[in-house]
């Protein structure tokens, strides 16, 4: 859990106001939102006064926590939650998850029972069901919630799909099923042998053979139940104590238990602390803290305006803000590791754009770790939009460093320079070859300074034209000189120009060139990645998918066991949609998709790279506040 955020007892994550109307609490979202592991959450569902908060508290290792109560009264409302560091998972948290007692009579709306329930399924990853007694027929009917699940959830979005609401679709959502029997009894046992209490769970779950509507009315929830749930467990608990201490239930230590009620608790614990897995939503996602706190804000907003909540539309709303979310921290990890790994001003282009390079490979690599969902396609090149603008500040900058560093440089350098321009050492006979001489020895000490970085001759380009115009002034007072070698120097001046400004163009094309090779990597390299990226998923996706087509295989075979070939041939359909499903993929579809986009973004990216470069080649990058520029000297009257 995040540190700072302690939860030293549970607080409510959803009200249940008495109007029916259900609300997400501030309180709980923020410290949801703050947990960025794994959550494995454990909920559990049940009728009023039944015992679930103690289990809750046993699970949380407490003996208080989640309110017990010694009436007849409902104690908790809503569903209240308790996150804890989990006791056998490093960096996961354990998000227990008790909820309001169904079927209490003293509630107005039944339909909000099945609104509690469908939530602590949606929203957890283990869901334990509390009964007392046994498993027979009224419990299996208290257990009518189940039945509606088809009802208040919807898998798919579109029209075309509806069909497709089968139990195979609820089974990529629904969490692993735990049947909890408090003050159980009887022993275990049917046709005089042993039996486990799977076993005994599983016998109470077989259909039952006739054609009367009451028959075929108690098989629903059962085959409700095997088909929603094909990870199935079952704990039988004889009573904790004697009636006399049951209401003080919280104070009672360990010794004061029933032995036959502590073995089974412990066990019970165990089992929940060792085997249940990680939330994850379609595609093996492993959901987080923030991610858990998105799902119950879209789940209750869509119970609150009447809607049927949509799971694919539920799971499409958390990728659009996570992978927003990844693109935020793609960018900032690329810019925390511009900012220790280059150092300004680079000597060569090369230099800046390997460390870029490196850092924008770490940087979607850490898009992609947290990224899901059909839309990644979208944020990816939306990332990659976003990267290319921060390397062009960047090189922007670099160049700026540059610059400055080269001007002080030569600021320095041609301080004697412009003293004796200003004396008018240089406006006498011989001037011009002394001046001369006095700026090709600042451009030698210049050449010999190291860390100028890439601007070094455009810097020294806009160096010598400053002096041009004293230079021409110069040359034309030197009287030493006849007109024709005046004609001579100013020509010679003009080709060293000329040829210092075709250095310049093929530096600024070379630079071009280089930097469309590094548009061509990235391209190569957002490509590859997303082919991971997808077949990761896809692999995932179809490993769901095979275990969903063997319950229904194992299914099909109990129900053709128990002589129900009729529905067990209606399940070969799914079957074998699953299994096309698996044969299928449209990662091919995103792909195309993809590259489309990144070639166009990338296309406008080289045109402005072109249109950048060449139009740089006309001025330099924002320079310094220079001094006043030497003016011509004046002719000296000796």
């Amino acid at each position: 859990m995040a540190p700072g955020i302690p939860m030293e007892s549970p607080i409510c994550l959803i009200e249940n106001k008495p109007d029916g109307t259900l609300v997400v609490e501030e309180e709980a979202m923020h410290i949801l939102l703050n947990i960025r592991q794994p959550v494995v959450v454990v909920a559990i569902v049940g009728l009023y006064r039944t015992g679930k908060s103690y289990l809750m508290n046993r699970l949380a290792g407490k003996r208080t926590g989640f309110c017990l109560g010694a009436t007849v009264q409902g104690q908790t409302k809503g569903i209240w939650m308790w996150c804890l560091p989990h006791p056998r998972r490093p960096n996961h948290t354990l998000v227990l998850l008790d909820t309001e007692g169904l079927g209490d009579v003293q509630k107005g709306n039944t339909q909000n029972d099945s609104w509690i329930f469908a939530l602590a399924i949606l929203l957890s990853s283990t869901l334990v069901y509390n009964s007392m007694g046994t498993i027979d027929h009224v419990a299996l009917e208290n257990l009518h919630y189940v039945t509606e699940l088809t009802k208040k959830i919807q898998t798919k979005s579109s029209e075309r799909c509806q069909e497709e609401n089968n139990s195979a679709e609820f089974v990529r959502f629904f969490p692993a099923f735990i049947w909890a029997v408090r003050d159980f009894t009887l022993q275990l046992k049917m046709d005089g042998k042993p039996v486990t209490e799977d076993e005994y769970l599983e016998s109470a779950l077989k259909l039952q053979k006739g054609n009367m509507e009451q028959m075929q009315k108690c098989n629903v929830p059962r085959s409700c139940i095997r088909e929603f749930f094909p990870s199935r467990k079952c704990f039988t608990f004889d009573r904790p104590a004697n009636k006399r201490k049951l209401h003080r239930l919280e104070e009672l230590e360990e010794e004061d238990l029933e032995l036959d009620f502590l073995e089974p608790v412990n066990d019970f614990c165990e089992h929940v602390w060792n085997t249940s897995r990680p939330k994850t939503v379609p595609g093996g996602r492993v959901v987080s803290g923030a991610m858990l706190a998105n799902l119950a804000k879209n789940y209750v907003e869509a119970i609150n305006s009447g809607q049927v909540p949509c799971l694919e539309n539920a799971v499409q709303a958390l990728a659009e803000i996570e992978n927003a979310a990844a693109v935020r921290e793609a960018i900032s990890c690329y810019e925390e590791l511009m900012g220790k790994r280059l150092k300004l001003p680079t000597e060569t282009v090369e230099e800046l754009l390997g460390v870029h390079a490196e850092c924008e490979r770490e940087a979607t690599l850490v898009f992609m770790t947290c990224a899901f969902g059909d839309c990644i396609e979208k944020f990816q090149t939306d990332l990659v939009c976003n990267l290319q603008e921060k390397k062009k500040e960047f090189c922007g900058r670099n160049e700026q460093e540059s610059f400055n560093r080269c001007h002080a440089v030569l600021t320095d350098l041609s301080q004697e320079l412009e003293d004796e321009i200003a004396k008018g050492i240089y406006s006498v006979p011989g001037g011009y070859q002394r001046f001369s001489e006095k700026r090709r020895e600042i451009e030698e000490k210049y050449r010999l300074v190291p860390g100028k970085g890439i601007q070094a001759e455009k810097a020294l380009e806009e160096f010598l034209k400053s002096k041009k115009s004293v230079a021409e002034s110069i040359l034309q007072m030197d009287m030493t000189l006849s007109n024709k070698e005046k004609e001579i120097e100013a020509e010679r001046a003009r080709t060293e120009e000329a040829q210092l400004q075709q250095q310049l163009l093929k530096q600024e094309q070379d630079r071009l060139t280089q930097m469309v090779e590094d548009q061509k990597r990235t391209h190569e390299e957002q490509i590859q990645l997303l082919q991971e990226k997808m077949e990761t998923e896809k692999e995932a996706l179809r490993e769901e998918t095979e275990r969903m087509v063997q319950h229904k295989l194992k299914e099909q075979a109990q129900l053709l066991e128990e002589g129900f070939a009729q529905k067990a041939g209606e399940m070969q359909n799914e079957i074998q949609r699953l299994q096309e499903e698996n044969r299928t993929s449209k990662l091919s579809v995103v792909m195309s998709a993809l590259e489309k986009m990144l070639e166009s973004v990338l296309s406008l990216t080289n045109q402005g790279l072109q249109y950048y470069a060449f139009s740089r080649l006309a001025r330099a990058p924002n320079s310094p506040k220079q001094p006043s520029k030497s003016k011509a000297p004046k002719q000296s009257k000796k």
